[in-house]
């Protein structure tokens, strides 16, 4: 697929399209008139859309902050000729993103049946029943951007999270990596340059894959503790871009909306995945972007 970006719709000519598309896949299938695609929400709601680097638009997508708590998705439409090549997964991200600007726990939705396998995909857990919308029924789903646990115990898991990777892991601790913060949404790490030079004075590019890796495998450990869960984690799969060498400040950050997988069957012991994308910096110029898929394994019985 050729490369993509996002932006929020600027110009008129950016607005036209953007309804455009919302009514061509959401209404106009329904018999539904132009204005149907648009409600008395879209000047306090947060836009975005995703074009091709030769202008195509692709996908839309809104969200708008319904209360301290929750921020709802609405409007969302992938072309038809971008169906199925990851385009929807990138604009959800950055409508999520923005309800953890604004400081909400939760993203909720409703969602029609042919939309919740994608939701689900995307972390997303069906809750209840939603009204029907021009007589198709949907669900109401939810996602959390927090981990429902005390705040107070953050510091402690992340200092017993860092000390586990230097008894257990002898790289980490030559590298001098170190947890920056997490608050529950953003897990952020970093580890000096100077220990992990090539020969090229940057970053060594397997420096940067355990700098990833770790931080992936540091998330899906955090949310263990908040579900009081606990198995044996191993990364089963990964692949890394690498954008920009990573000449000061290295630091990687992983945000809970993007671990998608459930992790409550590992409380009946089967096995679970998780995948989760870590971004890394140099100095906060994004320089690379790590998806790993993880497995939490449940613990041997030995009693018997």
């Amino acid at each position: 697929m050729k490369k993509t970006f996002l932006s929020s719709p600027v110009t008129a000519k950016d607005w036209q399209d953007y309804y455009q598309l919302r009514w061509q896949i959401l209404r106009a299938p329904l018999n539904e008139p132009k204005g149907s695609e648009q409600d008395d929400l879209e000047q306090s709601a947060y836009h975005i859309m995703l074009k091709s680097r030769d202008g195509q638009l692709l996908a839309v997508g809104r969200v708008h902050q319904v209360d301290a708590t929750f921020a709802q998705v609405r409007y969302m439409a992938v072309a038809d000729n971008a169906q199925g090549l990851g385009v929807g997964t990138k604009v959800l991200d950055a409508l999520e993103a923005q309800a953890v600007k604004w400081g909400c726990k939760f993203v909720k939705l409703h969602a029609r049946d042919s939309a919740e396998p994608f939701y689900i995909k995307n972390g997303y857990r069906i809750v209840g029943d939603a009204p029907s919308f021009y007589g198709i029924e949907h669900k109401l789903m939810h996602k959390a951007l927090f981990l429902n646990a005390e705040t107070d115990n953050f510091p402690i898991w992340c200092k017993e999270l860092q000390n586990t990777w230097h008894s257990t892991i002898a790289l980490s601790q030559f590298m001098q990596l170190q947890i920056n913060h997490f608050d529950g949404n953003t897990l952020e790490c970093s580890a000096p340059l100077a220990p992990n030079l090539n020969l090229h004075n940057t970053m060594f590019a397997g420096s940067i894959y355990t700098l990833a890796t770790l931080t992936g495998w540091g998330m899906l450990y955090l949310q263990l503790k908040a579900l009081n869960l606990s198995g044996s984690q191993v990364l089963a799969d990964a692949n890394i871009s690498y954008f920009k060498p990573i000449t000061v400040n290295p630091t990687a950050r992983c945000a809970l909306e993007q671990c998608k997988g459930d992790l409550s069957a590992l409380k009946d012991n089967k096995k679970v995945i998780q995948v989760i994308k870590v971004q890394l910096y140099s100095d906060n110029i994004l320089a690379a972007e790590f998806v790993g898929r993880y497995a939490v394994l449940p613990y041997q019985d030995k009693s018997h």
